[in-house]
């Protein structure tokens, strides 16, 4: 049974235990978070945060880390470490999943070196460091092309390196730049068709949903990609509209993908 929930950032200026209440008030499945969400890594205040979630029936999705293996070798070396660092956290609360971005890729680095093999040993790195603790390693389209998306898994070869689709960080859709445009030369549904087969975890983009239906992004046909692969997992609500009644719109959002998702 698909489980909706969402992502910490869809709320802003709160706190990790408001967050994990307000989801639970929503009647929500599941929560997931930034790694900057977290004030301290003591612990104890872990222990609190796990044991609150438990309290209320809420597991904790993933944990998230920004940042590119692009740059120079000392910035890249910085984001590995942050996100072994998401790993030790996410294996702390139970996590089972991080997610790692993917943005276009430079034909080289800051410091002259190929950008694609590089980019393809961090990864790798990453993938093998998440194995030690029992993680997986969700690549997230920011933004990106299918191809893109299915060459970064195949050539990074790892069993538990996979997939978290994001519904409005695809190359051409109204999530990239410029915002809130569509490029009508690019079917980035196609690229949800070519990559939902893989998805461990699907982050849904909602930026107008105060009508109660998604304005910018056609979650009738995403809905139909998901239910054509049999998909089982998780979905997280990520809010990035301009209203400031965020709440409401994650409950609308929720309200609106429960619906479209029910068996017919």
């Amino acid at each position: 049974m698909i489980k909706i929930g969402s992502n910490y950032l869809s709320l802003q200026n709160t706190s990790v235990e408001a967050f994990i209440q307000t989801a639970y008030d929503l009647r929500l499945d599941i929560v997931d978070f930034h790694q900057r969400a977290f004030t301290s890594t003591d612990p104890e205040y872990l222990r609190n945060v796990k044991l609150l979630c438990l309290r209320y029936g809420l597991p904790i999705g993933y944990i998230g880390v920004s940042g590119l293996f692009t740059g120079t070798e000392t910035q890249r070396q910085e984001h590995t470490q942050r996100c072994k660092d998401a790993i030790d956290l996410a294996a702390s609360l139970g996590a089972p999943i991080i997610r790692v971005f993917c943005a276009t890729v430079p034909e080289k680095n800051a410091d002259g070196e190929d950008a694609w093999p590089t980019m393809i040993s961090g990864y790798r790195e990453v993938a093998d460091y998440a194995a030690t603790k029992g993680i997986a390693v969700g690549l997230q389209n920011h933004p990106s092309t299918g191809d893109e998306m299915l060459s970064i898994r195949r050539e990074t070869d790892r069993k538990n390196f996979t997939f978290i689709m994001d519904t409005g960080q695809w190359i051409g859709s109204p999530g990239s730049s410029p915002r809130g445009e569509t490029d009508p030369d690019i079917d980035f549904y196609h690229f949800m068709e070519q990559t939902a087969p893989y998805a461990m975890y699907v982050r849904t983009k909602f930026y107008k949903i105060e009508s109660g239906r998604e304005e910018w992004l056609d979650y009738e046909r995403i809905a139909g990609i998901l239910k054509s692969v049999n998909y089982n997992g998780c979905i997280s609500i990520v809010y990035e509209g301009q209203r400031e009644d965020r709440i409401e719109q994650v409950r609308l959002a929720a309200n609106y993908l429960r619906q479209l998702l029910a068996d017919n």
